[in-house]
Order: C-alpha cells, then sequence, then structure tokens
C-alpha cells in the first residue's frame, strides 16, 4: 500500500517501549470498562486508558515524530490516522458503505490490530479450500505483502509482516448491508488477544461474495486440536483458562457471542475466540427469517435459547461449559442420536453430555456449574476466568488427581469405546442453523444428572428408556 511521506523532520528515532504482555495491553482503551461488573482485577490492571498521558508514556514510549505518548506498541493514532487518510485517494473496494467503514476503521486505529484493510483479492496466493461453514466457506491463502505492524520512522515507511490468513466467504453477500458492516465493528470493539484479528475485506471475483480476511489457524478447531495433539491436564487448563479470557473480553466489550462452540474455537499454539457474529446470513432475506427461529450448533445452546428466549452472557457460559466437558473428556457432545426436537426435550428436561469420570472435582463441579437450567445459578466470565486461574496456578494441590486423569485419558484415546466416540449420527449436526422448536418443557436439573456427578461413571449417556421417552415426547411435540 503506497503512502504519502510526511514532511522529513532532523533527528528522527525510535522512542517506542516494548510491552511487557503479562502486564499490560497491547494498546490504549477508550471506554471506561472497569466499571463492567465483569471485569477483573487480573484484567484491569492490565489496562491502559487513553487519557492517561503518564501511563502512555511509560508503558508504550514516546512517538519520535510528535514527541506525544504512543496509543499502542510502537503505535502513534495521531501519526498514523494522517497517513492513512493521505492515502485514501490511492484505494477503493467500489462499495462506498465499505470504504467509509475502512476509512473510519483506519481514522480510529490506536494500534495496528484495530485497523482494517481493502485487500485486492488479486493480493493473495495458493488459495485452497478448506471446509463449508454455516454461511459461507473457508479459505486459506498466503498474503506476502501482509499487514501493516509500525511506522519505520527512521526509513519513513510502512513495516509489513506477511502470512498466511484465512478467508472467509459468506453466502449471498455481493450486496453487502449496514448490518453486516455493523458485526465486523463488534470485532474493532473487543479487545484481541484471544479473539480471532480480522486483517481486512476482499471480495472473490468470480461469485462476487466478500470475504473477511483473518489469522490462519495452523491447529485448526478445538476438536480437530484435541484428536490429533495429546495435551495434558493442566495445558487444558490452560487452554481453558485462555477461552476463558477471550470470552471475558468479549463481555466486558457488552457483546454476547451467540455462537459459541468447539469449531468456533480455533488453535494457533494457543487458543482462539472465532466467529463474532460475522458469519450470520448477509442477505436481508435471511436477516427476517432469523427473526423466526434461532441460529445456532444445538448441542451448545443453552435450553433458555431452545425455547426461543435470546442469546445472554449466561447462555455463552452455558456453551462454555459444553466446550470445556468436550475438550476433557474428548467425546463430542451428543454425537450418537440426531440433533432434532427430541433431543431438545432431553436437554430441556435436563440432559446432559458425559463427564469423563476422572475428571478432577473441581473442575467436574464447575463444569455442572456453567450448564446449570437456571441461567442465574451459572458463573459469569469473570468468575470463569479466576476459577480456572487458580486451578492452574494451585496444580500441585490436585496432582495425584491430574496424574490418574492424564493416565486414564490417554487410555482412552487408545480403546475401542474411544473409535466409537469418534464415529457420529448422520443427523447430528454440528455446523450453525436455523432452529425454531416448539413447546419445550421449562429447564430443569435432572436429579439424574445431579446424581451421577457425584457417581463412579459420570455418565448422563441416553439408555433404551430415555429413548423411549423422547420418542413418546417427539410425538407431543411441533417444530
Amino acid at each position: 500500500m503506497e503512502v504519502s511521506k510526511m514532511n522529513p523532520k532532523e533527528n528522527k528515532r525510535n522512542l517506542w517501549n516494548d510491552v511487557n504482555y503479562n502486564e499490560y495491553q497491547r494498546h490504549v482503551t477508550i471506554s471506561a470498562i472497569s466499571s463492567s461488573t465483569e471485569s477483573t482485577k487480573e484484567v484491569d490492571n492490565k489496562i491502559v486508558y487513553m487519557e492517561d498521558l503518564e501511563k502512555r508514556k511509560q508503558v508504550y514510549g514516546i512517538c519520535g515524530e510528535c514527541n506525544e505518548p504512543g496509543t499502542g506498541q510502537y503505535w502513534c493514532q495521531p501519526c498514523n490516522a494522517k497517513r492513512f487518510k493521505d492515502n485514501f485517494k490511492n484505494w477503493t473496494s467500489g462499495n462506498k458503505y465499505i470504504d467509509e467503514f475502512i476509512q473510519q476503521s483506519q481514522l480510529n486505529a490506536v494500534h495496528y490490530s484495530r485497523y482494517l484493510e481493502w485487500i485486492p483479492f488479486e493480493n493473495f496466493k495458493d488459495i485452497t479450500y478448506i471446509t463449508k461453514g454455516g454461511f459461507g466457506k473457508i479459505y486459506s491463502a498466503e498474503w506476502p505483502e501482509g499487514y501493516i505492524y509500525f511506522w519505520d520512522i527512521k526509513n519513513q515507511n510502512w513495516k509489513k509482516c506477511g502470512s498466511k490468513v484465512a478467508l472467509k466467504s459468506l453466502d449471498n453477500s455481493s450486496c453487502i448491508s449496514t448490518e453486516f458492516l455493523n458485526e465486523i465493528r463488534s470485532h474493532l470493539q473487543i479487545y484481541v488477544w484471544d479473539v480471532i484479528p480480522c486483517f481486512g475485506i476482499t471480495q472473490d471475483p468470480d461469485t462476487k461474495n466478500y470475504m473477511m480476511v483473518l489469522m490462519y489457524c495452523e491447529y485448526g478447531n478445538l476438536r480437530n486440536y484435541f484428536l490429533n495433539k495429546e495435551s495434558d491436564y493442566y495445558l487444558k487448563i490452560e487452554n481453558l483458562k485462555g477461552i476463558a479470557s477471550g470470552l471475558l473480553d468479549i463481555h466486558n466489550a457488552g457483546k454476547v457471542h451467540k455462537d459459541l462452540h468447539s469449531g468456533n474455537i480455533l488453535f494457533n499454539y494457543i487458543p482462539y475466540i472465532s466467529d463474532l457474529g460475522m458469519c450470520q446470513p448477509a442477505n436481508n432475506e435471511e436477516q427476517s427469517a432469523k427473526k423466526e427461529g434461532v441460529y445456532g450448533v444445538l448441542p451448545y445452546m443453552a435450553p433458555e435459547v431452545l425455547r426461543g428466549y435470546q442469546y445472554t452472557k449466561a447462555s455463552d457460559i452455558y456453551s462454555f461449559g459444553i466446550i470445556m466437558n468436550e475438550y476433557i473428556s474428548e467425546e463430542t457432545p451428543y454425537n450418537n442420536i440426531p440433533h432434532n426436537s427430541a433431543l431438545t426435550i432431553k436437554i430441556c428436561k435436563g440432559l446432559r453430555p458425559n463427564i469423563f469420570k476422572y475428571t478432577p472435582k473441581l473442575l467436574a463441579d464447575l463444569i455442572t456449574k456453567c450448564w446449570d437450567a437456571k441461567a442465574e445459578n451459572r458463573p459469569t466470565a469473570e468468575e470463569l476466568y479466576q476459577t480456572l486461574s487458580k486451578l492452574h496456578s494451585h496444580k500441585y494441590d490436585i496432582s495425584s488427581q491430574a496424574n490418574e486423569y492424564d493416565d486414564k485419558i490417554k487410555l482412552n484415546r487408545t480403546s475401542e469405546k474411544r473409535s466409537k466416540n469418534i464415529q457420529t449420527h448422520p443427523q447430528a449436526i454440528y455446523t450453525s442453523r436455523l432452529l425454531n422448536f416448539k413447546n419445550l418443557p421449562e429447564p430443569v436439573n435432572s436429579d439424574v444428572a445431579k446424581t451421577a456427578l457425584h457417581s463412579e461413571c459420570l455418565d448422563c449417556q441416553l439408555d433404551e428408556l430415555d429413548l423411549d421417552e423422547i420418542n413418546q415426547d417427539e410425538e407431543n411435540n411441533t417444530e
């Protein structure tokens, strides 16, 4: 991307500080999220506010051109905004809404992770199809030029980082809407650390569908990760803590994910939350249809959402509980039965997935609390993050339980039972879709599920009586 060069100044030099990510965020925060009821001391201590000039100077250093404190690592928002603005005349997407949207992100960016680019499709190389999601296709591609990392004061040019990226196309998005852009905007309103960064927007020249340009994650989603890469108990707790941190960032920004499942947890050495509502239908007809049901992956959806109530932060926590148990047990939830109205009835009546019987009790209790039928009984994202942090830091207190878990899960990976668990029923669907169930019962916690938590088997699988009851319930239930 060509940019007009600023007027040369004498004695330009780098006055930035390297940021310790364990102590501070990579960039300033503009809104006072410290007032949120879901902020934690650990997270709050990392925040540097825009108005705190001394703290900014201490953490990020000084811009070598305007001598003002930085707004992020190696970043000066006022100076870089001028450079971006001078370059507006050199590019266009052909769509004024997209142009204005990207321009605003560049003018307001306090760090390289806060701006977007319009990236011509021909800038990508080796484009390879990966998979199809609920509302579009995913590709990988090489982006040799890469994203802007910082302004090189000494050489007066942008420093860029070439990378492999994921291109997410959106079906029926050739006529893009402001609603779609609002979904991307939510990406910029969340502190990006445990959430997949979005670098910009491009357009497929053949289909004319718009595509998100996202960070590529080498190890794929959570399910691929645990099936192909062994992790011990403490690494799993560390990864779950990272996912909880990302969920806390989303909730602190006043957002609800609404589609949290293991397919939206991606791994690139560390876990990232993806799909911040951006994979919703992009055309207006599907938007209207959405009001007559709810989108999601059934096994991860809270019972109140299945009954037609809106997604809330508490429903995200329920989804997190299902994800947490899937990762610990290494079993896909409800993989042996159809994902239909019969399953929703049993979920409302208290059915939950297996809890691996050697799961340390404190973690099993946390999982069960997350998927409580009553939303008000579930922990907040703050409590999740704090509890998982304690479980990770107090590792020696339950070392015998953790060692037993590691031994047993390793045996389970090679057992005949494990091979059966990997197989899925042809009507077990793990992509987002429109669901609309009627006359579902009031959610309750199953007495069987409660006692199972303290039993030896910790197994809530469907037995023959359950299936008979489901079939009877389904006859009385209409979709």
